[in-house]
């Protein structure tokens, strides 16, 4: 598996991150109270698929033998990540629900992911999801061939006031394009225990923070997939798919706007 992608694989998950982005902004706009995660996952089934594309994430196992079984990964508060899509939990006012997806177009993949607010939200979860998108950036300015993975980790970690917000640890971004998930790995912290990467022209990564309103530590759900908060902390997810070019990074999955 190559982790370098040629000009015209960049330009298949230029055009897939685009029926993403389309894909991400119609369940973006169709949040509100009332609404179920079934019925988000079945609006960005349509796009996508209706596009020409395929959702990546359904029936993706990530090592396991439960195949995953939504094409949306749908967390609300308290759930950081991997929450299932086929629920028919109701948002309600107040919540925040993070919306991750992916897609095949052109046998190449590409993958992105917001937190929205459910109508009026406190303003501590604004301030919350505002900092994990501003982190997220921070991560992708430093996406500068010649550096390194651990200076888009440093800067990640150097954009959240950890007094306030805990950078959960165990789960990282990553490489994509050939596959869902690819190296190198990019934690969204500086830590000896991943290797020093050179960034090179042609690397596609998913840059991807999530952080709580609590600690970093997380555990799995009953159903084997849904990523929580161990002290039930509310939490925010921003992701995006960038290409690394000589002239610098370009953000493949173009994020909604998700009104905060």
């Amino acid at each position: 598996m190559a982790l370098i992608k040629n000009q015209e694989e960049i330009q298949a998950m230029r055009e897939g991150g685009a029926i993403l982005a389309r894909a991400l902004q119609a369940a973006v706009d169709a949040v509100k109270p009332g609404v179920t995660m079934k019925e988000l996952d079945g609006i960005v089934t349509k796009v996508i698929e209706d596009a020409g594309g395929r959702p990546s994430f359904k029936g993706y196992t990530s090592g396991g033998s439960t195949p995953f079984p939504t094409t949306t990964c749908i967390s609300r508060n308290e759930e950081v990540v991997h929450g299932l899509g086929n629920r028919t939990v109701v948002l309600e006012e107040g919540d925040i629900v993070g919306l991750d997806i992916g897609c095949w177009y052109k046998d190449l993949c590409t993958d992105m992911a917001v937190t929205v607010p459910v109508g009026k939200i406190k303003d501590e979860y604004k301030m919350l999801m505002l900092a994990t998108r501003d982190a997220m950036m921070a991560g992708v300015e430093q996406a500068i061939v010649g550096k390194s993975v651990k200076d888009i980790s440093r800067a990640i970690e150097g954009a959240v006031d950890q007094r306030r917000y805990g950078i959960v640890k165990s789960l990282v971004g990553h490489g994509v394009g050939h596959a869902v998930h690819e190296g190198p790995n990019v934690p969204n912290y500086v830590s000896k225990r991943f290797p020093s990467v050179e960034l090179k022209p042609g690397m596609c990564l998913a840059i991807e923070p999530m952080l709580t309103l609590g600690g970093d530590e997380v555990g799995t759900g009953e159903d084997g997939w849904t990523i929580v908060t161990l002290d039930g902390s509310w939490a925010a997810h921003f992701e995006v798919t960038i290409a690394l070019l000589p002239e610098g990074p370009e953000i493949l999955t173009p994020l909604p706007d998700v009104g905060i």
